[in-house]
């Protein structure tokens, strides 16, 4: 008798990182990978019987790029951006290669990336889209001065923000009102919600709900959208620091599109059990 054929998956290693506490799982599937679903994805998130992130990466070959990279939320949904994993993937890249500079594809499109010295990486997250269809919106309206309570500013960054301006981020009840703003029939994919103080004409503070995931202590589409709308309304410049709960980032407004700088870390890397998966 044939002896029966161990069924259970085959176990993958995955990388655990963060960008100002900003958590995220990487798969790397450039030599070949899980194909990832909605359930496995929930499963990794949970941060009692799994790994836990605020969003999951993974690197695929691509025939352009340096790699091609897919993101998803905590929520098992697909995003079409993430700043912050972006710069945690491409100094993992820079590090692996040597290389000082390259382009990563995303949804989003080719963003350059490039080693800023001292530990820093810099990723050009594109144009900011500033079009009620391009957010997307569910109908036409002026993006920078929605019929909402308190004034909120539309901004697409690859993924969709709703930016309020404040007088104390810290006052701010950020889990009743970004769950309450994730869900605006205005946003039909749902939307990222930050609340912005405004420190001075190159600084902001910054509280930040992401979309799929909740309260989180860094954004990097978050921190993009939020000085691109501050900068829209003329409250600062088109180059701040924006402070997050997990510290600082650098975003500079430039013709070319929006650049962010700020640190990363690779954590550990691990091997999923068989058992887990299955």
């Amino acid at each position: 008798m044939r002896p029966m054929e161990n069924s259970a998956p085959a176990p993958f290693t995955f990388m655990k990182m963060h960008g100002l506490g900003n958590d995220f799982v990487v798969i790397d599937r450039r030599q070949g990978g899980p194909e990832l679903t909605t359930a496995l994805v929930r499963a990794i998130g949970d941060r009692h019987t799994g790994v836990g992130f605020d969003q999951l990466a993974t690197i695929d070959p691509d025939e352009e790029a340096l790699a091609r990279l897919t993101f998803w939320n905590y929520d098992g949904s697909l995003s079409g951006a993430c700043g912050n994993a972006t710069r945690c993937i491409a100094r993992h890249l820079l590090n692996e290669t040597g290389l000082k500079s390259f382009n990563l594809r995303t949804e989003r499109g080719f963003l350059a990336c490039e080693d800023a010295g001292g530990g820093l990486t810099r990723v050009n997250m594109g144009a900011p889209l500033t079009e009620w269809q391009e957010i997307p919106l569910s109908q036409a309206m002026d993006t920078l001065h929605l019929d909402i309570p308190g004034d909120p500013v539309a901004t697409g960054m690859g993924n969709p923000h709703l930016t309020f301006f404040v007088d104390d981020a810290e006052a701010v009840d950020l889990a009743t009102r970004g769950a309450q703003f994730e869900h605006h029939p205005f946003y039909p994919q749902r939307t990222n919600v930050e609340f912005v103080q405004i420190l001075s004409r190159d600084a902001i503070r910054l509280k930040i709900w992401e979309r799929g995931a909740g309260i989180t202590l860094a954004s990097g589409t978050c921190s993009c959208a939020a000085a691109v709308a501050a900068a829209r309304r003329g409250l600062t410049e088109r180059r701040v620091t924006v402070y997050v709960d997990g510290g600082q980032i650098g975003i500079d407004w430039r013709d070319d599109g929006v650049w962010m700088t700020a640190p990363t870390a690779h954590v550990f890397t691990a091997t999923f059990t068989p058992d887990f998966l299955s």
